[in-house]
Parts: C-alpha cells; sequence; structure tokens
C-alpha cells in the first residue's frame, strides 16, 4: 500500500467493518466467543476519535447449532428460522463484549425495499445517523427473519458496500479468512497477494475464485470484489483482509489489498436501486423513450411504452428494455401493472381528460430511475 493510501486509512473518521460468518463461527456453526472478543477488541480501540458502523454476518450461522442443524439450509423457510434464534444470539454476545468497553450496540435490520425506496431510504439513514451521534456503535445485518428471495441482498458483502454510502464513510474494510486479493488461488505455489486496485483494468485476467468457509456463509472473493467495486464506483476507498489482521488494516498498516476510489458519490439510494433491488417486472420502452431516458436524462411517460411484463404494484423496481429486450434503466414505477396496458403510447394530456388528473404524472420518475451499467457503454 502507497504512503498516500495508508494515510487514507489511518485518517478515515467514519469507517464501514463488515465480517463474515467464517470469521465469527465454529466449523460447526455456534458461535466462537473468543474471535467475536477478538474483533470487538480491534474495533473498541480503532473508535478513539473515529465511528464504526459494524456490517456482521453470522445470525443463520449462530442458529444452525441450536435448531440441530449441522449445515447451512438450502430452503428459505429454514433459514429465517435459523436467523431468527440466530440473530438474537449474535447480538446478544456483540453487546456482552462490547459492554466490556462501556460501548452500546444498536441493531439495525435491513432489507432492499428498506433503502430502496425513498421514504425507507430516509428512514434508514436517520436512524444510523442517530446511534452514531449518541455513541452507540451500529451492527448492521440483513433482516434474514423476513427477507424473500425478491428483496434480499445475497450477501452482506454488497450490503457493507451500500451501507458505506448511506453512511457516507470515509473508508469500508472488508473482513474475511483471506489476507487479501491474490492473482490466482491462494494455496496455489506461485500466486502472490495483489497490495493494490486502482480501478477495473488490473483485475482484469484475474482468476477470482471462491474463498471462505463452507457451509456458514454465503460470500466468496467474488462477491467481495463485487461489494469493493460498488464501493469505489460510489467514491469509498477500501482494504480487503483476513480478521486477523483487522488491526493492522484500520491503523492504515500495509495489509491485504486496497482499493482505489474509482467515481464520485452520487445520489445514494439510487445506488441501493442498482445494485441492490430485484424487478419485479419490466416496461418496454420504444426508441424515442430509450434515448430520452438514457442520454437526456428525461422521466418515462406513457407515451414512450409498447408493452408491459410481470406483476408489479406502484412503487415496485422494474427494469426499463429497448427494442432488443436489453435492460437499460431500472426504476420504481408509478402504477400498477394492470393500470398500464391502457396508458401504453398516449399522452399524459389525453390521459388526464379520459381518466383523471391523477393519470397526468410520469411511469417512472427520473429522481427513482438509475441507467443500468449496459446503457453507460
Amino acid at each position: 500500500m502507497t504512503p498516500a493510501a495508508r494515510q487514507d486509512v489511518a485518517e478515515a473518521r467514519r469507517i464501514v467493518v463488515k465480517v463474515g460468518s467464517s470469521s465469527l463461527t465454529t466449523a460447526s456453526g455456534g458461535l466462537d466467543a473468543d474471535r467475536v472478543d477478538a474483533l470487538v477488541d480491534v474495533l473498541a480501540k480503532a473508535r478513539d476519535g473515529r465511528e464504526v458502523v459494524l456490517v456482521s454476518s453470522g445470525a443463520i450461522a449462530a442458529g444452525l447449532a441450536p435448531l440441530g442443524l449441522d449445515r447451512r439450509p438450502r430452503d428459505l423457510a429454514r433459514q429465517q428460522a435459523a436467523a431468527s434464534v440466530g440473530q438474537g444470539l449474535l447480538v446478544a454476545r456483540y453487546t456482552a463484549s462490547f459492554a466490556r468497553y462501556g460501548l452500546r450496540v444498536g441493531q439495525v435490520l435491513l432489507t432492499s425495499d428498506d433503502v430502496s425506496r425513498r421514504t425507507h431510504y430516509r428512514n434508514a439513514f436517520r436512524t444510523l445517523e442517530q446511534l452514531l451521534s449518541m455513541g452507540a456503535l451500529p451492527v448492521v445485518n440483513e433482516n434474514d427473519t423476513v427477507a424473500t428471495d425478491e428483496i434480499r441482498f445475497g450477501d452482506n458483502d454488497r450490503l457493507a458496500a451500500l451501507v458505506a454510502h448511506l453512511v457516507r464513510a470515509d473508508l469500508l474494510v472488508l473482513l474475511s479468512d483471506v489476507d487479501g486479493l491474490y492473482d490466482g488461488d491462494p494455496s496455489t505455489p506461485g500466486t502472490s497477494r495483489i497490495d493494490e486496485v486502482t480501478g477495473p483494468a488490473d483485475l482484469e485476467g484475474i482468476s477470482i475464485g471462491s474463498a471462505g468457509r463452507a457451509g456458514v456463509g454465503t460470500g466468496g472473493m467474488v462477491t467481495k470484489v463485487e461489494a469493493a467495486g460498488i464501493a469505489t464506483g460510489a467514491g469509498v476507498p477500501v482494504v480487503l483482509t483476513s480478521a486477523v489482521h483487522a488491526a493492522d488494516a484500520l491503523a492504515g498498516r500495509p495489509t491485504g489489498t486496497y482499493f482505489h476510489p474509482t467515481g464520485k458519490r452520487s445520489a445514494g439510494r439510487l445506488l441501493w436501486l442498482a445494485h441492490a433491488s430485484a424487478p419485479r417486472g419490466a416496461l418496454r420502452l420504444d426508441a424515442g423513450a430509450v434515448r430520452a431516458v438514457t442520454e437526456r436524462g428525461s422521466s418515462l411517460l406513457p407515451a414512450g411504452l409498447t408493452a408491459v411484463e410481470g406483476e408489479f404494484t406502484a412503487g415496485d423496481p422494474v427494469d426499463l428494455l429497448d427494442e432488443t429486450g436489453r435492460a437499460v434503466a431500472r426504476g420504481l414505477v408509478n402504477f400498477d401493472a394492470r393500470e398500464l396496458p391502457r396508458l401504453l403510447g398516449r399522452s399524459t394530456r389525453d390521459l388526464a381528460r379520459e381518466l383523471g388528473p391523477a393519470y397526468e404524472r410520469e411511469v417512472v420518475h427520473r429522481d427513482d430511475l438509475v441507467l443500468l451499467r449496459a446503457a453507460r457503454r
């Protein structure tokens, strides 16, 4: 890590730290109290003049042993049951461990719906800000007890990257059981750790295999690199290292892999919409509407619609498709799927005259719309 990078890390005032299940649990799935305490020791000391938000996996893993499960279940219902039991155990362990330093923790459970919708996003931001201002340490996790496949983040690496943007963090630290990104399988002789990544070009030709302990977690090295891409693209630098090197990482000492910021901070809620939401349906656009949305930054009006796909309600995320079926944008729709067929290709003025003033509005407002990567190329 270059001296400038180390200085940026050491001077970060608000830090999001993500820790994976494999760094907190035993091989059988229960919480490892010594590992939790070791992490808390580092985080408590790192709070000297800094603010820390912890994104912690481990709820499902912690619930396995108490429910008599020998491995992470594949079905959603049993995952939710394990999370329900394990989340309480996980937070209780953190509460007791941080109490050794006179620190209080506050649990924050999120689903993608909580932060892709405007009012929910503001609520999540205010809660985290208030906890930090009152000196508490937020412990964030996905709300696995109620999250369905349609509204879950998929892994806590991505959640951590989005939380780092939500709280306007100066740094994201991803802790795993691997001490950084390697140019191949770390167990293969001759591979070496990559100290710094300045942009996507640095990763070309590198085989990023799955890293992490099977059976207790969902993330691997692929999800960590993707999360680093989300965070750095939004202006947040990232350090990826192992949990045993957490103190070195937070102190700015040369450890792990440092990902340089590649973009600037943008409207936070739209980052969640692009990376955390799952479309509930799709809207097909004519060529003029595609240009208006992708090139002029316009809202989507009924006149530009040619077809409606899927079942969704007002406020749901939907993909906007061009004439070839390629998704060029994603947005929060203002109408139910059953309402839209009779609006296709019609002007808002005509619709207001025939159906009332409630129909003189955008199908997707530009403030609730984000371009997808394919459309930016």
